[in-house]
């Protein structure tokens, strides 16, 4: 039976889930570090920044954040192929992934919003809040995203489709992931135009744009119907077994390795990229600039990343992008130090390196996880889907924990440790590069290519 292919709309639908849960993860991943560990100096120098968890390491460096975060990746380990599972599972009439995305949607906006509210006169209570908080956004994260991601293989059978899906979701995540960046400016703004309390602008501008990011994760959820598809039905098998075949995988088995040490360098630099921009660049009043400037590089790179990769392939330009990132890294290690180029000209330089690499970095690896995804099922003729898309955002969640831990405990030593953070990241970009080279992509595009042909030749006959 010849497969229903998407049409723009329906790609467009489902690429708005991902502008939403974007925001949502935008917010965390960019802002919280921010919010709860403030810059010293600015701590020092602002009036109404508070501190309202512990600042100092622990111990062995660790801060309070850098351990509660870390908690959060071991409780994801446990959710994520359980939800996975589930997605796969599922008897709804509305489909496997749908009727998640439908129930999830609300309380991942709300509890995003609630990560930001320890902010109370008891530093245990803030602890203890955001503790709890953190821990059920990742999980309303996985039951969204799991499922959402699941949904990439099913939409995209053909090769274009996939790249077209991948594309459409990888423009409005850095759409999301800047309205997410821009929250901390407006948020400023809000504060010096109205004299409010400065953490109750922060809460309503989060509150906001949480709410526009559970209207676009509404979307996908009522305006595809996951139904008018040929998805095949999994039998029921318990959430280990499912993991344990999808890591049987060896193509898989080395993405994953790859992808979560991408995610920890990429993430060092998302999650510092503020400091970067005001500490070593001193260009805090460009900062926003900044940012839009590189989202605008990553824009332009879109459409050349996407007909070089149907060109070249994958497993290549994804190297290229790492490779790049690990350069990009280098330069933004020497911010401040370069005293013959201005600094907000050297702000540009940066941005300019970091957004052709996010263009390659932000579609091709979720089509990599479709193909693999394919290819197995291909072979076993069981549909793990919801579960190779589970181990994957386990993967950019688990690197963002990492790099969590390793930028909130060099933050704590101002300028030099966003320098060495930076050359963290550098390393292990590189690694990630090493990991992927092993990646045998013709094998996995053989096997898809002959199961087509031989697809084409049953519906014609």
């Amino acid at each position: 039976m010849k497969t229903k292919r998407p049409s723009k709309k329906e790609m467009w639908f489902f690429a708005l889930g991902q502008l939403g849960w974007s925001i949502l993860s935008g917010l965390i991943t960019n802002l919280l570090v921010n919010y709860y560990l403030p810059d010293p100096n600015d701590l020092a120098t602002l009036p109404y920044l508070k501190e309202f968890i512990p600042q100092a390491a622990l111990f062995l460096g660790l801060t309070v954040i850098g351990l509660i975060t870390a908690f959060g990746r071991v409780f994801d380990a446990v959710t994520d192929p359980i939800i996975a599972n589930f997605s796969d599972n599922c008897k709804s009439k509305k489909g496997k992934r749908i009727p998640f995305l439908r129930l999830a949607a609300l309380p991942f906006a709300l509890v995003t919003v609630m990560v930001f509210c320890a902010t109370f006169k008891s530093k245990a209570l803030n602890v203890t809040w955001l503790a709890i908080f953190l821990m059920l956004f990742y999980l309303f994260m996985t039951a969204y995203c799991t499922p959402f991601n699941a949904l990439i293989p099913v939409l995209g059978h053909e090769q274009k489709d996939r790249m077209n899906i991948s594309t459409y979701i990888s423009l409005t995540y850095i759409v999301g992931t800047g309205v997410a960046f821009g929250a901390n400016i407006i948020w400023t703004k809000l504060y010096e135009m109205t004299g409010w309390d400065y953490y109750l602008c922060a809460k309503l501008v989060i509150g906001a744009e949480a709410l526009i990011a559970l209207i676009c994760m509404w979307i996908p959820a009522f305006g595809i119907n996951e139904t008018e598809y040929n998805v095949e039905q999994q039998k029921s098998e318990n959430p280990l077994t499912s993991l344990k075949k999808t890591f049987s995988n060896k193509h898989f088995r080395l993405f994953v390795l790859s992808d979560i040490l991408y995610w920890i360098g990429i993430t060092i630099f998302n999650t510092g990229f503020l400091y970067y921009i005001s500490n070593l660049l001193d260009c805090y009043d460009w900062y926003m600039l900044l940012f839009i400037f590189m989202t605008l590089v990553t824009f332009i790179c879109y459409i050349p990343a996407n007909i070089l990769t149907q060109k070249f392939g994958k497993k290549k330009m994804v190297i290229i992008g790492f490779i790049a990132f690990a350069f990009a890294f280098l330069i933004c290690a020497f911010a401040g130090k370069v005293t013959f180029i201005p600094n907000l000209v050297y702000g540009f330089i940066i941005c300019i390196f970091v957004g052709v690499p996010l263009a390659i970095l932000g579609i091709v690896p979720q089509a990599i996880v479709a193909d693999i995804a394919e290819e197995d099922y291909i072979k076993t003729k069981e549909n793990h889907d919801g579960m190779f898309f589970a181990a994957r955002t386990f993967a950019f969640k688990l690197g963002q924990g990492i790099a969590m831990i390793i930028f909130t405990s060099l933050a704590v030593y101002g300028a030099t440790g966003y320098r060495i953070s930076l050359i963290i990241a550098l390393i292990f970009s590189v690694l990630a590069a090493i990991a992927l080279f092993f990646y045998k992509e013709k094998d996995v595009m053989e096997t898809i290519n002959k199961s087509h042909e031989k697809e084409e030749s049953s519906n014609i006959e």
